[in-house]
């Protein structure tokens, strides 16, 4: 966000060595001040102690879906965080950067925090932010899920989430994912380029992918996980956390997790203003895609919806066809921290 003319004047009039206030110091506080005003926030009562860390890294991709995540960039300004660093990463890969500690958190799907816990990585899931996001489009002659069976669908890794999240599916309606056939391809735009061209069967998209796909009359939707029951019922992404970085510095994580919760509630109250938002800042260059996104995905089910929920139901799936080997009961008993979110459920009420 660029300072405004008055923003920069007031800045050069500023004695960097006043106070020990530096000049750089004030024109990030003005920056993230002028973007707070663009976003309609205000800064969080200075009842508690500041974060110990100044620094955070979180996880930019191409999804929309993660709005929440880059709005808050302002927010954490106002929390306390003088610099934020995105890590840009392939869609399915946020959460392995987390765990090779070259990001601090990132919001991600449930199935691969689900198989995250099971493989007893470094992720801590702190809160469930939305459902939704992922579309299953098929071509030719398959009318159900279930006709999957012997079918192919595309997606980008042999671990990747559209894997993970297409095995619960199909595993909810009694189909082996061993019975289905996988196509693995080198990124996210190369298998919707493979669907389109009918060389696969299937295909899972996340927004910004099933609005581009509707654009262009290719395939038809068998599921919307926003829509279509169970799926529409449980968390899509959970934020997580790097398991160091949550005991080292429990108070920059609970104001990390506030700073998203506000976000996630900006973009389900006022998705015109969040999408102005992204496309200001470069997140997303389509507006009426955007705003499209925004006004379709609950943002605002972090409030009342239990994550743990969400956690069990791909638990139960994934371990059924022997995708995890952990129980639900074991992995829920693992590293999920809700004693932020239940605090900030409280305070954020109204």
């Amino acid at each position: 966000m660029h300072l405004t003319q008055k923003d920069k004047a007031v800045a050069e009039r500023t004695d960097p060595t006043s106070s020990g206030f530096s000049r750089r110091t004030f024109i990030a506080n003005a920056s993230a001040l002028s973007a707070a005003s663009l976003l309609g926030v205000s800064r969080p009562l200075a009842a508690e102690p500041p974060p110990e860390v100044k620094k955070i890294r979180l996880v930019h991709t191409t999804a929309i879906c993660l709005s929440p995540q880059y709005i808050a960039e302002e927010l954490l300004r106002l929390e306390g965080f003088s610099t934020i660093e995105y890590v840009d990463t392939p869609v399915a890969k946020g959460l392995t950067l987390v765990e090779a500690g070259r990001a601090d958190m990132t919001m991600g799907a449930a199935p691969d925090v689900v198989a995250a816990l099971d493989a007893g990585r470094g992720v801590v899931p702190l809160a469930g932010i939305h459902a939704g996001c992922y579309e299953l489009f098929v071509n030719g002659r398959i009318a159900a899920i279930k006709d999957l069976k012997g079918r192919s669908v595309v997606i980008t890794t042999e671990d990747s989430t559209e894997r993970l999240f297409v095995s619960s599916i199909v595993a909810y309606v009694g189909v082996n994912p061993r019975d289905i056939q996988w196509i693995t391809t080198s990124s996210a735009a190369d298998a919707m380029q493979r669907f389109s061209e009918g060389k696969a069967d299937a295909f899972l998209a996340f927004a910004p992918q099933p609005q581009e796909l509707r654009a262009k009359k290719v395939g038809r939707v068998v599921l919307n996980t926003t829509h279509d029951r169970p799926w529409s019922q449980y968390f899509c992404c959970m934020f997580n956390a790097r398991h160091e970085f949550v005991e080292r510095y429990p108070v920059a994580t609970r104001r990390a997790l506030r700073a998203i919760l506000k976000a996630a509630d900006l973009c389900a109250r006022e998705p015109e203003r969040a999408a102005r938002f992204l496309v200001a800042k470069g997140y997303e260059p389509r507006y009426d895609l955007a705003l499209e996104v925004l006004k379709d995905l609950p943002y605002r089910r972090w409030r009342d919806a239990d994550p743990e929920d969400t956690l069990r139901f791909h638990a139960l799936r994934l371990h059924e066809v022997g995708i995890i080997q952990s129980s639900p009961q074991k992995l829920l008993a693992q590293r999920a921290d809700w004693r932020f979110l239940n605090e900030l459920r409280r305070e954020l009420k109204t």
